[in-house]
């Protein structure tokens, strides 16, 4: 089943409580998921300081200290590890793609959820609820978040199994639904030199959008190729450091609710995580209509 959500802030003044409003949003999801969730949150100055790269890891069985120090050694700079429950998250003083570069010379076996600045991806096996409190993320800033509650079907129940699934800079992906030809379309990326981290069908969507992105094309436009390429029922919500872009499959069973006022745009499963959002009272709101690409920009 799977829940998603995500919230585009507008007015600055509510940028210090996109946390709790995400928290409140991804918990109402958790009857749709409750096996594990995960997070992105843009623009957090604790978690990802200004002007600094970030990258998010896995799988690493090792001290923040350990893993700081090794990654300095490669990167030529200090490197700060917060660990947030599973995930690692790394920051320091240059661009996300040479602390990313250096990440993985340093850890070899780490998996690597997400990278770019102002971008911290969080993962986590259990209760969304008892996930967000691990994080912290009722206390997050930011100017957006993207959220996604997890009833697996198609890989087993691991952190690195939860959505989002963040395969580009800044970039990141969550998907309610399934793609019925992923073997087909992860077999065309691969021939393209797309390399992939599991067998998950989601993790094709967000390959294939970030090689869409990598080749020039907007959000828009990659996300039309995508209806015109994938099989399935699906619900997908993409967001990058500026844009937040939501679409439906032709046949649109999947459920999605999109509201809209003067300081945020949010998109949910369900209108009941939207219910508690200042002002929803006068937002329009709306049903998206199938293959039509809604998106919004800073």
């Amino acid at each position: 089943m799977c829940g998603i959500v995500g919230l585009h802030l507008r007015n600055p003044e509510l940028y210090p409580r996109l946390g709790e409003l995400l928290t409140g949003m991804l918990c109402e999801m958790s009857d749709r998921g409750m096996d594990s969730a995960g997070v992105a949150v843009y623009g957090d100055p604790n978690w990802t300081p200004a002007g600094q790269g970030a990258v998010s890891l896995l799988e690493i069985d090792a001290p923040a200290d350990e893993v700081a120090a090794a990654v300095s050694e490669k990167a030529g700079v200090a490197v700060n590890v917060r660990i947030l429950d599973a995930t690692y998250l790394l920051t320091a003083a240059i661009d996300s793609d040479a602390l990313l570069a250096a990440a993985r010379e340093a850890l070899p076996n780490a998996l690597v959820v997400g990278f770019g600045s102002d971008l911290a991806v969080l993962k986590g096996v259990g209760a969304p609820r008892t996930l967000a409190e691990a994080w912290g993320l009722p206390k997050a800033q930011g100017w957006q978040g993207v959220g996604h509650t997890r009833m697996a079907t198609e890989s087993a129940v691991t952190p690195a199994g939860c959505h989002p699934y963040a395969v580009g800079t800044g970039q990141c992906l969550v998907h309610n639904g399934s793609f019925s030809n992923h073997a087909t379309v992860r077999r065309d990326l691969r021939r393209e030199g797309v390399t992939f981290d599991s067998e998950n069908d989601t993790e094709v969507g967000a390959r294939f959008v970030a090689h869409q992105l990598a080749q020039g094309r907007d959000v828009e436009t990659a996300l039309k190729e995508l209806c015109a390429t994938f099989d399935g029922f699906y619900t997908l919500l993409v967001s990058n450091h500026d844009s937040f872009a939501v679409v439906r499959d032709a046949i649109s069973c999947k459920p999605a609710v999109i509201a809209e006022t003067p300081d945020w745009v949010a998109m949910a499963s369900e209108y009941r995580a939207l219910a508690h959002l200042p002002g929803v009272e006068n937002a329009k709101i709306w049903e998206p209509e199938p293959e039509v690409v809604y998106a919004w920009s800073r």
